[in-house]
């Protein structure tokens, strides 16, 4: 009975899932609900900047880094100049002449995101 207050007591977290893959973002939106997180999707990172612009705050950012309009990598050096804090994880492969890391994400994986690493996440935002 313990285990079930406790984690009925987890505070949900929100993340924002940027992808241009619609079945990948479903599926990622579907594990994240799973482990008691709100979230929200954009296609692009334009529509991820423009969210972040309008006053939508999130505790995570899922970010592809391949995407067509803005990518990932272009859409967080634009939220880190806005001075956004926010955690970002970058899913997939990049080129070499792209440093997701330089650019400001904090992690890079590459996809499929796995539950092992929502949970890691989740206890990284925990704390």
């Amino acid at each position: 009975m313990a285990k079930k207050v406790e984690s009925s007591m987890k505070r949900k977290l929100s993340a924002l899932v940027v992808d241009d893959d619609p079945v990948g973002r479903m599926i990622l939106v579907a594990m994240l609900r799973r482990h008691d997180f709100e979230t929200c999707s954009a296609e692009n990172g334009r529509e991820a900047v423009d969210l972040i612009r309008s006053g939508r705050q999130f505790d995570v950012i899922f970010m592809d880094v391949v995407m067509p309009v803005m990518n990932g990598i272009q859409a967080t050096r634009v939220l880190r100049a806005m001075r956004v804090k926010t955690m970002i994880v970058g899913m997939g492969p990049y080129s070499r002449g792209d440093n997701p890391i330089e650019a400001g994400m904090d992690r890079v994986y590459e996809k499929p995101i796995t539950p092992v690493i929502i949970i890691s996440i989740r206890q990284v935002l925990q704390n």
